[in-house]
């Protein structure tokens, strides 16, 4: 029988043509056996998915609720960060004796807060309460409790509902136009003391209205609830404020005690732990989901079928006409990948695969010259980075907050003060002076003279600062602020100023056709494991100023492999910073990179 079946098919694929051939053959290798696997599978992707549905649900749950934490801890981040400033904790305390002390403190507030209100989206409103009696409120950030209308009550009964709760941090939902939820935070210092209150009105649908509006597709519902069992966020609007007690999930509250169950009702009940005593609980559909799913099955093994059956009649052309010219097509599109643009397809046929052939030519052509605008595009883009981030504070606003400032100190005859201006106004004028991105070396040691002008004031007599300076290198050029961060790193992350007999030395020499800076400090060092980091490029500077991978980046930016920096330091012992780059009499310009 076998040696019959053999020789019959012999026989007839004798007689059939080559596209009989292909299509016998096709059908024989893919097509059948295609459709009975793709059947098996359909069915056995439904019987898993009913099996494993919980496990997918269960997933999906993870998911979202984590989401809602991290969304959640986004903003009590920042509430806390602004609870426990030191600095906003001193000056809430202190004790004012005239307004100009007052307005200081005003303008510090305003002035490092009202970036940070806006750090996340959704902050409508962003207050800072206190009750010192000898501290003005502006009606901007800084506020005193009143009797004006505040979330649901008056400023002082949220005062003082604040300061009498147990829980430093608190959600509540806030009445209004539209969905809205306020965060209130005491300000506390490191015993527990309080000195304010931090209120924030942020926008529902910006916080958790994406998350809670229709999720699971629309199969199910989604519950955020405080730790005192009050719903903060839902699916339902209407149930946001209540306690869990006064709606429908009371009895599947009270019988899951917080572990996962089926209703009678076809639906799935459980409840998830986030940080703290927050909890989100999720009521889905089951029977829904489980015929969407079946649903996908049997669509997905009808789809294959049908295109299955579809591409039998594509095959002939596709191996005769198309394979072919494609394998030629990706043979030249290696030798691109390589580099080479100069390569091109010959054309002999007017199909859509000759057009393809005709624009893969004309595309080798300008490939070099789309190179070439991306590459300076990407130049352009890092120019631009580095302006936009010595442009984030308005310059006339500090020179001019600085110049009232001076003026109120002549007046007063405090010459401390009027110093401490002057060095701010001249390394504020440096550091904010986005024309150019180079200056001359006598301008950047006149920057750090500045900033240690104002650090040999804070610490009078502690830091001896040690200058070797060529002078044939104070009127050649180099790129903006590589002294200064260095030298606040050595106060910052060295601590300087509390060690013996502390020095930093400055030296600048040239070598060559190289000038060669170099910082030295006996502060207390790095670790080596901060050490290896920073040599590996994986950790950079922290706060709004320049960090050593910045400036290596810049480095190798304007000076390629001729710009280097070295990094030498133990713990304990100090720290010596090496930075060499070209000598340059003009402007240096960022080079092309790669």
């Amino acid at each position: 029988m076998r040696r019959w079946i053999e020789r019959n098919t012999i026989r007839l694929t004798r007689t059939m043509s080559l596209r009989g051939k292909i299509v016998l053959l096709y059908g024989l290798i893919v097509v059948i056996p295609t459709i009975i696997l793709g059947i098996g599978a359909g069915y056995l992707a439904l019987q898993n998915v009913r099996d494993n549905y919980i496990v997918t649900i269960n997933e999906a749950v993870r998911q979202t609720t984590q989401s809602v934490e991290f969304r959640k801890q986004s903003y009590d981040l920042l509430a806390n960060r602004t609870g426990t400033d030191g600095e906003l904790i001193s000056r809430l305390s202190r004790t004012y004796t005239n307004w100009s002390e007052q307005l200081e403190s005003v303008n510090y507030i305003d002035r490092s807060f009202q970036v940070m209100s806006r750090y996340l989206p959704g902050i409508e409103n962003f207050r800072i309460y206190h009750d010192n009696e000898t501290l003005t409120e502006d009606g901007g950030l800084l506020w005193k409790p009143s009797d004006r209308t505040l979330n649901h009550t008056d400023e002082k009964s949220w005062y003082e509902g604040v300061m009498a709760s147990p829980f430093a941090l608190q959600w509540s939902d806030a009445p209004g136009e539209h969905a809205q939820l306020a965060v209130s935070r005491k300000i506390t210092n490191a015993t527990g003391y309080t000195y304010g209150a931090i209120y924030m009105l942020l926008d529902y649908n910006s916080v958790f209205g994406e998350l809670m509006d229709r999720p699971f597709k629309g199969s199910g519902s989604l519950y955020l609830l405080d730790e005192n069992d009050r719903i903060i966020a839902a699916s339902d609007r209407s149930l946001i404020g209540k306690p869990v007690e006064a709606t429908s999930l009371s009895k599947l509250w009270a019988s899951s005690e917080g572990a996962e169950s089926l209703t009678n009702n076809g639906e799935y009940f459980t409840v998830r732990h986030i940080n703290g005593e927050w909890k989100v609980a999720a009521l889905i559909q089951m029977r829904q989901m489980e015929k969407q799913s079946a649903l996908i099955v049997y669509s997905i093994v009808a789809i294959t079928v049908f295109f299955l059956f579809f591409s039998m009649f594509l095959v002939m052309i596709v191996l005769k006409n198309v394979v072919f010219r494609i394998r030629k097509l990706g043979h030249r599109m290696s030798d691109i990948a390589e580099g080479d643009f100069d390569v091109s397809v010959q054309s002999r046929s007017r199909d859509e695969l000759g057009e393809l052939e005709m624009m893969f030519n004309q595309m080798t052509g300008k490939l070099g010259s789309v190179i070439d605008m991306l590459s300076s595009a990407k130049l352009q883009e890092k120019e631009s980075s580095f302006r936009a981030l010595q442009a984030q504070i308005n310059p006339h606003f500090i020179y001019n907050s600085l110049s009232l400032l001076q003026w109120r100190a002549l007046d007063q005859g405090d010459q401390t003060q009027v110093e401490t201006i002057e060095a701010l106004t001249t390394f504020y004028r440096f550091a904010l002076d986005n024309t150019s991105n180079v200056t001359l070396i006598h301008k950047e040691l006149e920057h750090v003279r500045a900033y240690l002008d104002i650090q040999q004031l804070r610490y009078p007599g502690r830091v001896r600062i040690d200058w070797e300076i060529d002078e044939d290198v104070i009127e050649l050029y180099s790129i903006k602020l590589i002294l200064q961060p260095i030298v606040e790193n050595a106060y910052i992350h060295g601590k300087i100023f509390t060690r013996p007999n502390a020095y930093i030395a400055i030296r600048i020499k040239r070598l060559n056709n190289h000038v060669q800076y170099e910082v030295r400090d006996n502060g207390i060092g790095m670790d080596t494991e901060t050490l290896t980091l920073i040599k590996n490029g994986e950790k950079a500077g922290k706060g709004n100023g320049f960090g050593l991978l910045n400036i290596r980046e810049r480095l190798h930016l304007y000076f390629g492999h001729a710009g280097q920096l070295q990094v030498e330091s133990n713990a304990e012992t100090g720290t010596i910073i090496r930075i060499e780059m070209p000598v340059y009499t003009h402007k240096p310009h960022i080079q092309r990179e790669g």
